[in-house]
């Protein structure tokens, strides 16, 4: 049978669907380049830190260091699903994601290399709750699709990776980055960083709605249930981890409060599952709107 292709049928390309105007997102907004981060204050400010301010810095880095290095290197069973149900904006959109994830991982190395000089083994800042998301669930979920792209399937590991690793944790991390270096003036680079990963996760975690949009409204009940089932599930896990943040610190440094993370990781979550719960009900079409009015809202 000839190959056919999209790009050069009637059809053509979709700029209005949700990824391709991700895509074009990621073009303006994504061309960031690591390297171009001025870091010298950066590492000024860090030689004027107590041994706890950097204890905690260096913990938060590792555990972003090694998040970002898993989830650059599990997303690609996602990619390959998309693209062999013919879903071309998708996999477009999935390129620049995967671009920026791995540019995520040099920019915590380059902090880590030209600030903090750290060169030690830093998987001692990994907890246990850490290694069971990270070591075993994210890759586990993202590896099924491998041999069952059942939306199910899908729907679990998007839930994993798009709403809890980066709707939940990334964004709690964030919100501690902030609290210690914005609120104190401190590491300008590393705010600079901070502000472009959000941006990043932002569009990642606007796909992985949509995403799970789609299949729920393409598939119903049987999709719904993976997906609450797993939000449900993991909650305990990204919970503890914010929790083990905390564990060594008797008074935590930069007068961070446990509670304060504890809440903001639970209003992420309550936003994740409103954001799902719409599309309970909706048809595809009514998902592509909800998903184009919320962009041009700015949400």
């Amino acid at each position: 049978m000839p190959q056919t292709y999209r790009s050069t049928s009637p059809q053509g390309l979709d700029h209005r669907s949700p990824p391709m105007r991700l895509w074009h997102k990621a073009k303006r907004l994504g061309t960031w380049d690591p390297r171009d981060i001025d870091l010298a204050r950066d590492a000024e400010d860090w030689r004027g830190l107590d041994e706890e301010q950097r204890d905690v810095l260096l913990r938060l880095t590792a555990l972003f260091q090694g998040g970002e290095e898993s989830v650059t290197m599990d997303l690609l069973p996602l990619m390959m699903v998309v693209a062999q149900e013919g879903r071309l904006e998708e996999e477009m959109y999935l390129t620049s994601f995967l671009w920026e994830e791995a540019k995520h991982v040099e920019a915590f190395r380059r902090f880590l290399d030209e600030v903090a000089h750290e060169r030690t083994d830093l998987s001692r800042f990994h907890g246990p709750q850490y290694r069971q998301l990270f070591g075993d669930e994210l890759p586990a979920a993202m590896g099924r699709l491998r041999h069952d792209a059942s939306p199910a399937a899908q729907a679990a590991a998007s839930v994993t990776y798009n709403m809890i690793v980066e709707g939940v944790l990334a964004e709690t991390g964030y919100h501690a980055y902030d609290q210690m270096l914005q609120r104190n003036g401190i590491m300008p680079g590393m705010q600079q960083v901070i502000g472009h990963l959000r941006r990043d996760e932002a569009r990642h975690i606007a796909y992985g709605v949509y995403l799970l949009s789609r299949l729920v409204a393409e598939h119903g009940d049987d999709v719904w249930e993976a997906v609450e089932g797993r939000l449900n599930a993991l909650l305990p896990l990204a919970m503890g981890i914010v929790a083990e943040v905390f564990e060594p610190y008797p008074v935590p440094p930069f007068g961070l409060k446990l509670e304060d993370f504890g809440d903001f990781a639970l209003s992420q979550f309550g936003k994740r599952l409103a954001r799902l719960e719409k599309a309970r009900g909706q048809t595809l079409d009514q998902v592509l709107g909800t998903a184009l009015e919320t962009e041009e809202a700015g949400v």
